[in-house]
């Protein structure tokens, strides 16, 4: 349903909220490993996380990536989506078609809208803070 750019960038945020959330801060060789991406792939993903301000990078020895324990209540995967996919996601057709509208619908495009919707509503109330949390528990995981 994600592109990789989104899947991984979604893997690596809550990776590093998790991580965060315990007082860490954590490295690309770090991030990357934990969530079995390319390293270089990584680098421009977190980059682009970094410069829409959803995650904090601090350079030289000691640096690495963090997101403050207060803030992460109110990142929600929907802003990770747009600063990554833009609005695609959102608004973009199910067969991929570039001109596809409610006044000139794909086959696929009521069905798909419902499912868009939903998938709108999802990413915008599920937050950082509780993923993190699952991840800190034990109840969920990022890798097998």
């Amino acid at each position: 349903m994600f592109s990789k750019t989104c899947e991984y960038g979604i893997r690596a945020t809550i990776f590093i909220a998790s991580q965060s959330y315990q007082n860490n801060r954590v490295g690309l060789k770090d991030i990357a490993k934990k969530i079995d991406s390319p390293e270089a792939f990584t680098a421009k993903i977190l980059q682009i996380l970094s410069k829409n301000n959803i995650i904090h990078s601090i350079k030289g020895v000691g640096g690495g990536f963090d997101i403050p324990k207060e803030t992460m209540s109110q990142i929600t995967l929907s802003q990770i989506v747009t600063a990554l996919e833009g609005d695609n996601v959102f608004t973009g057709c199910g067969l991929g078609l570039h001109h596809c509208s409610e006044e000139h619908p794909c086959p696929m495009h009521e069905k798909f809208k419902a499912i868009r919707n939903e998938l709108a509503s999802m990413l915008e109330t599920t937050n950082l803070e509780e993923l993190a949390i699952g991840i800190k528990s034990g109840d969920t995981f990022l890798r097998y």
